[in-house]
């Protein structure tokens, strides 16, 4: 089988949904090492990660092949793409990131689109109105033209149906694994080195993703002089508007020593920081899935969680979770996981046991088998 992927965002994207789109090929290629597997996109960045993906003998790298092509990449990727689908023999397509090619269904390849969220609808205050539109046309088109639609959790299937009227028969639950650096122990001098060049306390709680006002960093923050003074809070994530109230909290509060916030740090950096940490938080209102939980759990480490999405999906029921505005309940969990180790112990062992139903192998399958199916 020739399978197609939309690669933009694993080329161009280095964090949320260019991490799946890479994960997504790696795997594929690797357990399903049968079938050929071509990653077309707009135009080549420069990015480390996605270039190791053509150390797989079936995987390959495709750009628009005119000039006239290469200067509107946009239209390309949306419309024009679907010529050389058909010259390159692709039996089957996977928007892996919430979008297909206009008219695919009308080429006779079959297609597949994962959708990751639809928050845009739930809380379209987090997003401008121009986004919005753009996001609620080109989903609904996949969800409506794709031969099936793979939702990363079942509160995502959930919200296909509800705002497109999608039938659930249609959908199918794959949910997302990590990369598999988070899954071997870091060794002391990586973990020394890391304290070192990011100036790391002894003692910290963790969150990793983009530091916006949808993530609610701002509650585990709040809830951090209620706990003794020599715990700190480690955020690792982009910075944007949101940051700034965060940082106007901390000075208010005289917690500048306490919390530290740091920004670009390089993947191969990430698993020290998880394997360092004594506890990570996800105080998120909303997300599709919750990977950095996952990565969490691997890592060996208890999981702090809001409830309201998809999040007790991804970290399972031995983790805490916890309303999102209930700071004094964030606190509490945060306490109940310092002073009692019986109960660490039993939410990390746990925790590595319930994240093993998102192997790579395991996901592999689920997608192989639908991709078969179609072909079928």
């Amino acid at each position: 089988m020739i399978i197609g992927f939309d690669a933009k965002r694993a080329n161009a994207n280095f964090t949320g949904l260019g991490n799946y789109s890479r994960f997504m090929v790696d795997t594929m290629a690797t357990y399903g090492d049968e079938h050929k597997y071509r990653m077309y996109i707009p135009k080549q960045c420069k990015n480390a990660s996605y270039d190791s993906l053509l150390k797989h003998k079936n995987v390959s790298s495709i750009l628009p092949r005119s000039s006239v092509m290469k200067r509107f990449r946009a239209l390309w990727r949306t419309f024009f793409i679907k010529r050389g689908l058909l010259q390159d023999g692709v039996q089957l397509y996977h928007g892996l990131s919430n979008e297909l090619p206009v008219g695919i269904h009308r080429t006779g390849i079959r297609s597949v689109v994962t959708i990751h969220d639809l928050i845009f609808l739930r809380y379209p205050q987090y997003y401008h109105r121009l986004d919005r539109i753009i996001y609620d046309r080109k989903f609904n088109y996949a969800c409506r033209k794709a031969d099936r639609i793979v939702a990363v959790s079942e509160c995502t299937k959930r919200d296909i149906v509800k705002f497109y009227g999608i039938s659930p028969e249609k959908i199918d639950v794959v949910y997302q694994g990590c990369d598999v650096s988070f899954t071997h122990p870091v060794t002391e001098e990586k973990k020394e080195e890391v304290r070192k060049k990011y100036q790391l306390p002894d003692h910290y709680i963790l969150n990793v993703g983009s530091i916006e006002e949808r993530k609610n960093i701002l509650a585990a923050v709040q809830a951090l002089p209620m706990l003794p003074q020599h715990i700190h809070i480690v955020i690792v994530g982009r910075r944007t508007g949101y940051t700034e109230k965060v940082e106007q909290f901390i000075k208010d509060n005289g917690l500048g020593e306490r919390v530290h916030i740091i920004s670009n740090v390089p993947f191969n950096d990430l698993p020290a920081f998880y394997q360092s940490a004594e506890i990570f938080v996800y105080p998120s209102r909303f997300e599709g899935f919750g990977i950095p939980i996952i990565e969490a759990l691997y890592s060996g480490i208890p999981v702090v969680a809001a409830t309201g999405s998809c999040l007790e999906e991804a970290g399972g029921p031995d983790s805490i979770y916890v309303n999102p505005d209930d700071i004094t309940g964030l606190a509490d969990a945060f306490k109940q996981i310092y002073s009692n180790s019986d109960k660490r112990k039993n939410m990390v062992e746990k925790g590595r046991e319930f994240a093993k139903r998102f192997s790579e192998k395991q996901q592999s399958e689920e997608i192989i088998n639908i991709y078969k199916k179609l072909i079928r």
